[in-house]
């Protein structure tokens, strides 16, 4: 039988180990990409001895055409469930995104009953196109749209080689896309827990200072900003990747002792 999965890109759970086990990482993806983006991250946290959790968001790693069929409401059931499995053996649950992963992340963080958020090159909000308000019925005429960078461009060191995602944007899913960010716009007051958020000063791929609006619109006390150079937009997989490994780790580790 022919695999559905793209190979590598596979969900992955790492069990903890000594006096940090209790304590989950989820750790999630983005937007037309895959667990394998965020696996580096994940053996990191396992190595210090961290129960990690690596979901596939639904319509995700297989192909193009099942991500059309998902909604935004189906990704966040997604984190849903890995939260779940995590909580079902750890007594906290810290939530690490990529992206779109990072927007889900801060979303489920005013839902649940989680310990912190990591948010990684997180936007705020789609760059403004007039198009986004035809997204459904423009979808029917042009299902596809091609990424716009060669696989070569908007990315340093040789990090795009290894990577996995879909060729193209489903169409429809940007508008999914749209509609999340307008409900995480809405819960970032309602996020009561500790939050960092890192980005690079060199990812054009989301809006500009993305970052700092999203700081701005958290309430929560215990909140942080990290700038990172030297890396795209794919902070996990980049030549940057051990200093945001690093930042997330001592995050977990002041937030789960306090």
């Amino acid at each position: 039988m022919t695999p559905l999965l793209l190979p590598t890109a596979e969900p992955f759970f790492f069990p903890g180990r000594g006096e940090n086990a209790k304590i989950g990482c989820l750790v999630q993806h983005g937007f037309t990409g895959t667990p394998k983006e965020m696996r580096w991250l994940g053996e990191d946290l396992n190595r210090r001895g961290y129960t990690v959790c690596g979901m596939r968001l639904t319509g995700h790693a297989t192909q193009p055409e099942d991500m059309i069929r998902s909604r935004w409401r189906d990704w966040l059931a997604s984190v849903e469930d890995g939260y779940h499995l995590l909580r079902s053996s750890c007594e906290q649950v810290f939530l690490l995104g990529l992206s779109m992963g990072g927007v889900l992340s801060l979303v489920a963080a005013s839902r649940l009953e989680v310990r912190g958020v990591v948010a990684m090159s997180t936007p705020y909000k789609l760059p403004d196109d007039w198009r986004l308000r035809y997204v459904k019925l423009l979808s029917k005429i042009r299902p596809f749209m091609p990424k716009s960078e060669r696989p070569n461009e908007g990315w340093f060191g040789d990090a795009w080689k290894q990577h996995v995602a879909y060729p193209a944007n489903p169409v429809r899913s940007i508008g999914e896309l749209n509609d999340l960010l307008g409900v995480m716009r809405a819960s970032l007051p309602q996020i009561r827990v500790p939050v960092l958020l890192i980005s690079s000063r060199d990812d054009h791929y989301i809006v500009e200072n993305s970052m700092e609006m999203i700081y701005a619109d958290l309430t929560t006390p215990d909140k942080e900003k990290i700038w990172i150079e030297g890396s795209g937009h794919v902070i996990t997989e980049e030549p940057q990747r051990e200093t945001v490994f690093r930042a997330a780790a001592d995050f977990i580790e002041r937030v789960s002792r306090t």
